[in-house]
């Protein structure tokens, strides 16, 4: 027969250790509920941020539109929802294999890059504008050069075209009160023929593909990289 007192001692223990096994389990509880809280509140921030991107990059696309639509057919340009500009007559920009801005290219960035920046670095937007890129394309040609050849060729020739567009950008009358904050903002980007444009058909276009863009970077992504590295 088991001693009373030794039975009773028993119960004691294990009712003490049932009681810790309790409290464990609520402390654990209440981590998990702090943490999807927090997982939470982190999410909605997430969401507040893209929601103010989506409207932002919308108002921006519109403002832009609004002033430049006019002119779009002469200069060879269209204007897309991702906030690129994209410049693409050749034949306006830049001789074939050649760096130097052509005379009718020049005009037509005389007109647009003052206007354009205008907008960008208005009240409105400037503060949500991390980067305003020039990127040049080429196609994926190359007279009589083997494919990754050609491809270096036009990598160094597509860097060279946008550093001449962004030298010019730079000396323009009329954007030199905003000098600096072009250049803390804006970058120049040769892309050789790593984007090309394809007809229906499936083919390379290769005078659309060679061609000059402008594009924006709101500072949206850093927001949102800041609130995920925060989480880690």
């Amino acid at each position: 027969m088991v001693n009373t007192e030794e039975h009773i001692e028993q119960e004691e223990h294990w009712v003490s250790v049932s009681d810790l096994m309790a409290g464990l389990m609520m402390v654990f509880l209440l981590i998990a509920i702090v943490f999807m809280v927090n997982a939470e509140i982190e999410r909605n921030k997430i969401r507040d941020v893209a929601v103010l991107y989506d409207r932002l990059r919308t108002q921006l696309y519109e403002d832009l539109l609004t002033e430049f639509q006019p002119d779009l057919d002469a200069w060879g340009a269209e204007i897309n929802e991702d906030l690129s500009i994209r410049f693409g007559r050749p034949e306006l920009i830049f001789d074939k294999g050649e760096n130097e801005l052509k005379t009718e290219f020049k005009a037509i960035l005389e007109d647009f890059f003052p206007r354009y920046l205008a907008i960008i670095a208005s009240e409105k937007y400037r503060d949500d504008i991390a980067e305003v890129r020039i990127e040049g394309h080429t196609s994926s040609g190359w007279l009589g050069r083997a494919e990754d050849e050609a491809y270096i060729l036009n990598m160094g020739l597509s860097q060279a075209r946008t550093r001449s567009t962004l030298s010019f950008l730079l000396e323009i009358p009329a954007v030199q009160n905003e000098k600096q904050w072009l250049k803390a903002h804006m970058t120049a980007n040769g892309l050789s023929s790593s984007k090309p444009i394809y007809t229906a058909a499936g083919e390379e276009n290769r005078e659309g593909s060679r061609r000059v863009e402008f594009r924006l970077r709101t500072d949206a992504e850093s927001r949102i990289a800041a609130i995920l590295e925060s989480q880690k």
